[in-house]
């Protein structure tokens, strides 16, 4: 709302636009108060009420304790008033006003978080409440924090959600098969799995290997597929193409033999078939995969680590990865398997990337051949840079990634970023999808 809206409607004399400004000003104060307090204002709250039934809509729509779903359920009409509700059009008088009531209502059921600790079933319905204003923003669920969101908004979300896991018994749920159930995968959850994995045993272990499997395999999913849908590569001209059915290339076919025509006969006389050219890249290609796992970088790490191992599955490329922090540990015997490397890392700490390339180096025996995805925050000592200038004259693609995550957002030492810059190799900064068209168009 414009600010002074209420007191210019008096001045003009209009008191139904008066009217209508007041009314949202009593919602959005409410709104306010309930964010940042913790005792509701009796004022605010009988105002309100008197708004929202003015309106015709029910009373619960004010309860910050009955979720979306459960109001959606019980009301579904409203269903459809809160899909595209915050996107941007004109609305007028009371449409207005009942606009801000239902806006009200997902603001406070995704924002006002509380304190305390947190149960399986309120972490259940905090996500659901958060697809719904996913909706109200014109996403579908989960959209907001996926390639074309707002990367501001999903970092909040994703910030929120990180507190929530955090107050969460975590143990004590996983321990529980029942309330186990309740929980579905995200990241924050798994970087509270991944943190804690060593505290955990039997059925409480058992159910946080399952989450993390799910996991897994939900995002391999989405980059398996992905993978499939980004340019492979060019055409090699200079190998001949096969003379299979499948490649006959018959609209060229008939023009290059136009000149056979014969309208006598009122058939077309082939003497020469031509085939389409499919043959792509065949060399061998390694890919070395160095990612930062120490704790700003969970969400690269789990990500790369699916990543390398479906890049694994392609022919003919060799894939090595290599986790770090203050160690690096080689974690190509499992890259076929990223639930395994996942068990095997040891997420937190500080980082040394010195460590890292001296175990990446070696794997370095074709460097025109080879390609080095290089992924942290890259808060490193100043020193390594000569390792990766060194990297690069050699021949080695190489290619400095700030983060690979689901939102896009990254924080990358400024100084690295511009000697990347300098040296022909620019960070790559945004959604995984740009780290897949690179190293698929290397490999393939």
């Amino acid at each position: 709302m414009p600010p002074g809206t209420s007191a210019l409607a008096e001045v003009s004399g209009d008191p139904m636009a008066a009217g209508v400004a007041h009314r949202r000003q009593v919602l959005y104060w409410r709104l306010l108060s309930r964010l940042f307090g913790a005792e509701e204002q009796p004022t605010l709250e009988t105002a309100s009420m008197a708004v929202v039934e003015e309106l015709g809509l029910p009373a619960t729509l004010l309860d910050p304790e009955v979720s979306v779903d459960n109001l959606v359920q019980r009301f579904p009409a409203l269903a459809g008033e809160l899909c595209d509700l915050m996107a941007a059009r004109e609305h007028s008088g009371g449409d207005e006003v009942r606009r801000a009531a239902l806006v009200s209502k997902l603001l406070l059921n995704v924002f006002a978080t509380g304190s305390g600790t947190v149960t399986a079933g309120d972490l259940a319905r905090w996500k659901k409440d958060a697809e719904w204003f996913e909706r109200g923003m014109g996403c579908e669920p989960g959209g907001l924090r996926g390639p074309d969101g707002d990367a501001e908004v999903a970092g909040v979300l994703t910030t929120l959600e990180g507190d929530l896991v955090k107050r969460m018994r975590l143990r004590e749920v996983l321990a529980d098969p029942y309330l186990a159930r309740q929980l579905t995968p995200s990241m924050s959850l798994i970087e509270q799995l991944l943190r804690d994995k060593s505290n955990l045993s039997g059925v409480a272990l058992a159910n946080a290997k399952a989450l993390i499997r799910k996991y897994v395999d939900e995002v391999a999913e989405v980059l398996r597929t992905q993978v499939e849908q980004t340019s492979v590569g060019v055409i090699d001209r200079s190998v001949p193409p096969k003379r299979v059915f499948r490649n006959l290339d018959i609209e060229r076919t008939i023009w290059k033999n136009l000149t056979n025509w014969s309208p006598e006969d009122q058939r077309l006389y082939v003497d020469r078939l031509f085939y389409r050219q499919t043959a792509r890249r065949t060399t061998p290609a390694k890919l070395i995969v160095v990612v930062d796992q120490s704790g700003s970088m969970v969400d690269s790490m789990v990500n790369c680590t699916i990543l390398a191992s479906i890049f694994a599955g392609l022919p003919k490329v060799d894939v090595h990865l290599i986790a770090f922090d203050t160690r690096a540990l080689d974690l190509t015997p499992w890259v076929h398997d990223p639930f395994e490397v996942l068990l095997r890392t040891d997420l937190g700490g500080g980082n040394d990337g010195h460590v890292a390339m001296n175990l990446a180096r070696p794997k370095i025996t074709d460097p025109r051949n080879t390609v080095m995805v290089w992924i942290s925050d890259f808060y490193e000592v100043r020193t390594l840079i000569t390792d990766f200038e060194s990297v690069h004259r050699s021949g080695v693609k190489l290619i400095p990634v700030g983060s690979v995550n689901s939102s896009g957002r990254n924080s990358i030492d400024p100084w690295y970023r511009q000697k990347f810059k300098d040296l022909g190799t620019p960070v790559i900064s945004g959604h995984i999808r740009k780290l897949v068209v690179e190293l698929k168009n290397f490999l393939t």
